[in-house]
Order: C-alpha cells, then sequence, then structure tokens
C-alpha cells in the first residue's frame, strides 16, 4: 500500500505519524475509489497550490484530502447532517485525539465543510483553498491545463482514475440520496436530480414565498 513518503510531480506525502495513521484509517474505512481520489486531491491540490504560489502546511492538507469524502460511507447516511460535515468531524476527532492544535483542527474543519461549496474556499487559508482546488481538478476538471500532462501522468499511474467520472457520481447518489434535504443549496443537488427519480430539489424562492412571515 502506498502509504507516506512518495513523491509524484515534485510533491512528497507528509512522512509522518499523523499522515501515515490518516492513509491507514481511510485506506481500511472507504472504498477503493474514494481513497485514490483522495490522494489525487492532495497531489493536485498541492501542485495547483504551487502554481498559485500559496503555501500550506502538507502535513494539514494531507488530512484534509483523505477525510473529505468519508461522509459519503454508509454508516453517515442516516445522520440527516450534509455528508461535508460528517467528513469534518471525522477529520476532528482524530486531529483532536493526536493532540492538534485548535487552529489548525479548524482549518482542516473548514477545508473539508467547504469543499463542495465553490467561490468561498479560494479567498480562505491555502490549506482550505487547496482542498477545493484539489477536487475541483479531479471530480470536474476545473484548471485542467494548469497541470502539465507528465504531472497528471505521475500522479494518476500511482493512484488511476478507472471509468472515475461515473464511479464518483454513483458514490455521491449512494451517499447523499437517503438524506436529500442536505443537499439544498449544494451542488449534490444536481447529482440527486439527475440520478434519483422523483427528486426534486429545494427552491429558494418558493421557500421565501411560503414561510410563516405574513406580508
Amino acid at each position: 500500500m502506498l502509504t507516506s513518503g512518495y513523491t509524484a510531480a515534485g510533491v512528497t506525502v507528509p512522512d509522518t505519524k499523523l499522515a501515515r495513521e490518516a492513509t491507514e484509517l481511510v485506506r481500511e474505512s472507504t472504498t477503493d475509489l474514494v481513497y485514490h481520489h483522495s490522494r489525487r486531491v492532495f497531489w493536485f491540490g498541492s501542485v495547483q497550490g504551487r502554481n498559485r504560489g500559496l503555501s500550506a502546511d502538507p502535513e494539514l492538507l494531507y488530512i484534509g484530502a483523505m477525510f473529505h469524502d468519508l461522509g459519503l460511507n454508509e454508516q453517515f447516511r442516516s445522520s440527516g447532517r450534509r455528508f461535508e460535515v460528517d467528513s469534518a468531524d471525522e477529520a476532528r476527532r482524530f486531529l483532536q485525539a493526536h493532540g492538534v492544535p485548535e487552529d489548525s483542527i479548524r482549518r482542516v474543519w473548514t477545508a473539508i465543510a467547504l469543499h463542495t461549496t465553490p467561490g468561498i474556499p479560494e479567498f480562505m487559508e491555502p490549506e482550505v483553498a487547496l482542498v477545493t482546488a484539489g477536487v475541483e481538478y479531479d471530480v470536474l476538471g476545473i484548471g485542467y491545463d494548469d497541470i502539465s500532462a507528465a504531472d497528471r501522468a505521475e500522479i494518476t499511474a500511482l493512484h488511476p482514475r478507472p471509468d472515475f467520472k461515473r464511479n464518483i457520481l454513483r458514490a455521491f447518489t449512494e451517499g447523499v440520496a437517503p438524506k436529500p434535504d442536505t443537499t439544498f443549496g449544494n451542488v449534490k443537488a444536481d447529482v440527486l436530480e439527475r440520478f434519483v427519480s422523483g427528486y426534486q430539489r429545494a427552491n429558494f424562492v418558493d421557500i421565501i414565498e411560503s414561510s410563516d412571515w405574513p406580508e
């Protein structure tokens, strides 16, 4: 199993006890799909950080990347909360158990919680901005040409993307379909609208107009 210390595209996975234990936890508790995606998010986010002149704590960026989709796991599907929050809370528990300072925990929590909320993370701390940048690169292809073909090839050689588009959409659907109300105001509503028969997304205007306010 690839864990810590591996280098691709000029970026090395932090070789620390915290990073190793995070890797083991995620590898053991989630699917191959999510594991390999999460590792790519670290690398793509790191390379985008280099491109943008952002200096992130590599260990915190790694933890954010590795935990960001953990909330898609089956045990969270009845939580009633956004999967991003479940993911962020799992990261917080892990970091607190390892005595990580609260400011660092806050950055990781925020990075994970906001990774599907475009337009905000890019203006926050580098760890927050770059988890989202890595996700947007791997899932949506945003900024695809910002990373060279050679660097992409190195990263995907370590963590391939077999039929990734179809498989990640299925994982999103399975993870959030049991709690559809949590998709209000975020991109996962698009997933349910496409793949879940009978799903009707909440409309912001309808909510305002039907509220209990009398005017």
